[in-house]
C-alpha cells in the first residue's frame, strides 16, 4: 500500500531524476483488459518465450497431481479471480460503509457486484466489480474501465473471522480522507491494476499500454499466478514429457525441456557437523541464487522496465531494484514502508549461508513448512537454541517464539502482519542510539529500550551492544555526521557484509563527493557483484562527466540491462566528438533503450520526467517541453513536472512561462515546498525580491526539516540587504542541522562580510572539525584572521 508519506517527495532540487517504485499490492484509472482465454478454457499456444510456448495449469496438472493439489486455494491459486458467488468473500447484500463522511453501498444486481461509491468527479456513481484481488487477510476489489484501465478500490473486504476483528468493510487509508484531486484516489495513477499489481498476480502478462491513445490492452495467459509464473513456459517440458512416454526412457533434452530447473542440480542439504554449535550447514555450497531471483521478481520493491521476461535470468536483466534506501527502511535494514522480502533476505546470515526460499516454505502451497518452532529447529538444534538459556522466556510464551525475536511483524494494509526476512538479532541498544524499533519493546510495550537493552546485557554479556552495526553508519550518515564517508567505505569493504548493504552504503557516498569516494566507485563499477555495479553507476552523478565518462564507460555493455541503462542515462550528456565510434554507437543504442524502458511505463508521470531530463541533457528543448509537459497532463499532483518545465523554461529565458506553470501548480497542490521554492527563486531572478523572499519563507516554513529552504532563504535575505535576519535563520537552521557545512559556509562568510569577526572564526573552525581535508576552509579561516588582526 502507497503510504501517505510515500506521496511527495519533499527534496528541494531544480532537475529531478524519479524512478518510478513499484508497490506490488493495493493500489487508479482503468476498464478493457483483453484476456487470452476464456474463462475455463485451456491457453492456447500464443504467448511465446524463446521457442516454448505457454500451455496452460491443466497440462502441468496432468503429470503432477500432487503438486496441483498443493497449489490448488493457495494465495498464488487465488491472487486474482473473475468475480462470482463462489469467489467474492465481501458482503454485498445491499452494506454500507462510511468513510469521512462518503457512504459507499454494496449490492448485487442481475447476478453481477456493484458499488456505489465517490467518482472521479466527486459525485456518487456505481461501479460494476469485475475480479477479486488476494484472498487472505483481506480481499480486494478491480473495477473495470473503457481504456483498459483496471482500478483497485479502497473499499477491501476483512476476510478475517469475526472474533478477530474481520467480516467487516474498511478503508485502505482508515486514517485520512482521500479525495478525487489526491494522488491516491482509487481512479487515479497510484492505484492502477495494469502497472502496480499485475505481473505478479497473473501469468505472462503483457501491458500493453499506448503511449499515444493513454490506454491498455493488457493480456495474460493465466488469470492467477499459475504454474509457469515460476517454471517458465511449458509446452518444451510437455512435449519431452510425451516424447520420453513414447519412448519408455530418458530423452536427451537440456533439463527435461524447461525453462528453468528450480530445484537443485547438486542436491544439497543440511547436516549438523558441530553439535556444540547447533547449527547445520549446506553439505555442499548453494550452486545457483536462481530460485532466490524467481521469487524476487515479485517479492521484491522493484520496477519492471520490460514484459520480456526470460526465466533463469538475473532479475537485473528486467527489474530495477530498489536498495536499502531512507523512507523504505530504517537505517538499520529493518522494514519500514512495504517492501516484500527480497532485500531483508538479502540481508540475512540465512541467505549468506545458501538458504533458499524453498527450504522454509513449501513452494507450491506457499505455506511454511511448520508455524512453531520446529521449522527452525531443522537447522537451528532443539537443545541449544530451544533451551530458556538461549531464549530466556516461558515455554510456552510468545517469547520464546523463534520468529517473534528474529522475524517481528509489520503490519500493511490495515490488516496484513508481515514477518521482516533479515532474520536479525534484537538490539535494542540500536533503538536507544538511533530510533529503530526492536522485537523486545515490540512486546513488552509498557517498558522502555533501555529496559530491554539492560536485560540484553545481562543475558549475553556486556559486549554484545558494543559490536559494530551498518544501521548506526547509515544513520549518522544521513544526518551528515563527519566520519559518515570514511565509515561507509569502510563498509563497502568489510567481506562480511551482505552485498545489499554494501550497494547500499555505496547510494549513501553520495551525500559526501570528494576524489575518495570517486576512487571507490572506481573500483565498484568494475566489481563481480551486479548489485554494486548498478549502485555505483547509479552514484556516479557526483562525479564531474569526463571523469565519470572514462570511469563507467564499460558499463555500456555490461551483461545486464538495468546496469547498461544506468550508465546511458549517466554518461548521456557526453561530447559525442569526443569518443570513437565504438563507443558512439553503443552510447546511441543505451540511450536509445533507455527511451524505450521509460516510453514502457509511459502511463507513468515519472518515466516523463525522466525522458525530459534526458533531453534536456542532451540539449533537445522542445522534447523536453514535451516530456514535461504529459507529466502534468498524466498526473498534476506531482510536483517536480512544473517544476523541472518551469525550470526548462529558465534555460531558455522564458521565465514568464515558467511563472505561470509554478502558480498554477500552487493552485493545484496545496501547500508544497518545492514549489514554493522554485517560484521564489524565479522571482529573485527577476528581481523582484519581495515575492522572491515571501515564497522562500514559505518553503521553509513549510518543510522546515529541509535545510535547503532555510539556507536559501537566509541567502536571499542577505543578497537584500536583510544581513542580521539572514544571520538569525541561519543559524536557527545550523542548531536543527549541526553538521550541514553550506549553511556553515554561508554563517562564515555572511557574519565576515559584517565584521563579526569571532563568530565568523569559529563558525571557520567548526567547519574545519568537521572536514578538515578540505583546504578552503583552512583558506577561509586564515583568510578571517587576517582581517581580524587588521580590524578590517
Amino acid at each position: 500500500m502507497l503510504n501517505k508519506s510515500a506521496r511527495i517527495p519533499v527534496f528541494a532540487v531544480t532537475i529531478v531524476i524519479i524512478i518510478a517504485a513499484v508497490l506490488i499490492w493495493d493500489l487508479v484509472d482503468s476498464n478493457k483488459v483483453r484476456i487470452k482465454n476464456a474463462p475455463g478454457e485451456d491457453v492456447n499456444s500464443g504467448y511465446v518465450d524463446a521457442q516454448a510456448a505457454y500451455v496452460g495449469k491443466k497440462a502441468c496438472i496432468n503429470c503432477h497431481q500432487r503438486q496441483g493439489d498443493l497449489w490448488s486455494n493457495s494465495h498464488h491459486d487465488l491472487a486474482m479471480q473473475e468475480v462470482n458467488d463462489s469467489t467474492v468473500l465481501g458482503d454485498f447484500n445491499d452494506a454500507t460503509f462510511v468513510h469521512f463522511g462518503i457512504t459507499s453501498k454494496f449490492f448485487r444486481r442481475n447476478g453481477n457486484f456493484y458499488v456505489e461509491t465517490e467518482g472521479l468527479n466527486g459525485r456518487y456513481q456505481e461501479f460494476e466489480i469485475r475480479y477479486t484481488f488476494g484472498v487472505i487477510p483481506l480481499q480486494q476489489y478491480l473495477v473495470k474501465f473503457p481504456d483498459g484501465r483496471l482500478q483497485v478500490l479502497p473499499l477491501c473486504w476483512d476476510t478475517r473471522p469475526e472474533s478477530d476483528g474481520g467480516q467487516r468493510w474498511f478503508h485502505i487509508y482508515p486514517d485520512e480522507k482521500i479525495a478525487p484531486d489526491d494522488i491516491l484516489f482509487w481512479m487515479r495513477l497510484n492505484q492502477n491494476w495494469n502497472f502496480m499489481c499485475s505481473e505478479c498476480h497473473s501469468t505472462d502478462v503483457k501491458k500493453n499500454y499506448d503511449i499515444e491513445t493513454d490506454s491498455y490492452n493488457t493480456t495474460f495467459a493465466e488469470i492467477n499466478v499459475a504454474c509457469e509464473s515460476c517454471h517458465g513456459p511449458g509446452s518444451e517440458h510437455v512435449t519431452w514429457a510425451e516424447d520420453f512416454k513414447k519412448a519408455g526412457k530418458p530423452l536427451a533434452k537440456g533439463d527435461m525441456g524447461l525453462k528453468i530447473r528450480l530445484k537443485e542440480a547438486d542436491k544439497g542439504t543440511w547436516i549438523f557437523r558441530d553439535q556444540e554449535k547447533g547449527t547445520a550447514e549446506r553439505n555442499r555450497p548453494l550452486a545457483s541464487d536462481v530460485l532466490v531471483e524467481m521469487c524476487a521478481r515479485c517479492h521484491a520493491r522493484r520496477t519492471a522496465f520490460t514484459d520480456q521476461y526470460v526465466h533463469g535470468r538475473n532479475l537485473l536483466d528486467t527489474h530495477r531494484p530498489q536498495l536499502l534506501e531512507e523512507g523504505l527502511y530504517y537505517p538499520d535494514g529493518q522494514i519500514l514502508e512495504e517492501v516484500y522480502v527480497y532485500d531483508s533476505f538479502l540481508q540475512s546470515k540465512m541467505h549468506q549461508r545458501g538458504v533458499i526460499c524453498s527450504d522454509c516454505h513449501e513452494p507450491h502451497s506457499t505455506k511454511v513448512y511448520a508455524q512453531d518452532n520446529t521449522l527452525c529447529y531443522r537447522c537451528h538444534s532443539y537443545e541449544k537454541f530451544g533451551a530458556r538459556s538461549h531464549h530466556f522466556h516461558n515455554p510456552d510464551s510468545t517469547g520464546s517464539l523463534c520468529v517473534e525475536c528474529h522475524m517481528p511483524e509489520r503490519t500493511y494494509m490495515v490488516v496484513d502482519p508481515r514477518r521482516d526476512h533479515s532474520i536479525r538479532i534484537p538490539r535494542p541498544d540500536l533503538s536507544e542510539r538511533i530510533g529503530t524499533p526492536n522485537a523486545c519493546n515490540k512486546c513488552h510495550k509498557d517498558k522502555d529500550a533501555r529496559w530491554a537493552t539492560n536485560y540484553v546485557k545481562k543475558w549475553y554479556g556486556e559486549k554484545f551492544t558494543e559490536k559494530p552495526h551498518f544501521g548506526e553508519v547509515f544513520d549518522s550518515s544521513r544526518k551528515l555526521i563527519p566520519g559518515s564517508r570514511e565509515a561507509l567505505i569502510k563498509i563497502i569493504n568489510d567481506p562480511v557484509q551482505p552485498v545489499i548493504v554494501k550497494a547500499s552504503a555505496i547510494l549513501e557516498l553520495q551525500r559526501f563527493p570528494d576524489t575518495q569516494v570517486a576512487s571507490l566507485l572506481n573500483e565498484m563499477v568494475h566489481s563481480k557483484e551486479p548489485l554494486l555495479r548498478f549502485a555505483a553507476a547509479q552514484a556516479s552523478d557526483v562525479i564531474a562527466l569526463d571523469q565519470r565518462w572514462t570511469m563507467m564507460k564499460h558499463l555500456l555493455h555490461d551483461s545486464l540491462s538495468v546496469i547498461r541503462l544506468e550508465a546511458a542515462i549517466q554518461l548521456s550528456g557526453t561530447n559525442r566528438s569526443r569518443i570513437s565510434d565504438r563507443y558512439r554507437t553503443l552510447l546511441d543504442k543505451g540511450i536509445e533503450d533507455y527511451i524505450n524502458s521509460q516510453k514502457f511505463n509511459g502511463e507513468r508521470p515519472s518515466s516523463h520526467i525522466n525522458l525530459g531530463v534526458l533531453y534536456l541533457q542532451q540539449g533537445q528543448y522542445e522534447q523536453a517541453e514535451m516530456a514535461y509537459k504529459r507529466a502534468i497532463k498524466l498526473e498534476p499532483g506531482l510536483p517536480y513536472s512544473h517544476i523541472n518545465l518551469s525550470d526548462l523554461y529558465r534555460a531558455q529565458n522564458r521565465d514568464d512561462l515558467g511563472e505561470k506553470v509554478l502558480l498554477d501548480a500552487i493552485a493545484y497542490i496545496k501547500n508544497n515546498a518545492a514549489l514554493y521554492h522554485a517560484l521564489g527563486l524565479l522571482y529573485a531572478r527577476q528581481k523582484n525580491f519581495d515575492e522572491a523572499l515571501q515564497y522562500l519563507r514559505k518553503s521553509m516554513v513549510t518543510a522546515p526539516d529541509i535545510p535547503d529552504y532555510a539556507y536559501t532563504y537566509g541567502i536571499a535575505l542577505n543578497s537584500t540587504g536583510n544581513s542580521g535576519q539572514a544571520i538569525q535563520v541561519l543559524e536557527k537552521a545550523h542548531q536543527a542541522h549541526k553538521y550541514n557545512e553550506t549553511i556553515l559556509v554561508a554563517l562564515a562568510t555572511i557574519t565576515r562580510d559584517n565584521g563579526l569577526f569571532e563568530r565568523s572564526e569559529n563558525y571557520a573552525r567548526e567547519l574545519i572539525r568537521l572536514n578538515p581535508g578540505n583546504q578552503g576552509y583552512a583558506g577561509l579561516l586564515n583568510e578571517i584572521q587576517q582581517l581580524k588582526s587588521k580590524g578590517n
